[in-house]
């Protein structure tokens, strides 16, 4: 862990924030607060953003189920 005070790390912010992928960073500030750097995890994706299911179902297997579902409405 490598504890920085909020000058340095404001010199040198790009350098910060890599090392910070590779140790804890801590930023702490003349009146003794201290904060944590950490990445945001890449990749993070929508909610809405679901897996795909790997089945072997055709484009028509899939219009018709939806036809049907429609048709029972």
């Amino acid at each position: 862990m490598k504890i920085y005070t909020y000058s340095q790390a404001r010199e040198k912010l790009a350098d910060v924030l890599e090392e910070s992928k590779k140790e804890e960073i801590v930023i702490r500030r003349r009146k003794g607060d201290m904060f944590l750097v950490v990445p945001k995890i890449r990749g993070a994706r929508s909610p809405f953003d679901i897996a795909g299911m790997h089945k072997n179902i055709s484009r028509k297997e899939i219009l018709e189920a939806i036809r049907e579902s429609r048709e029972r409405i």
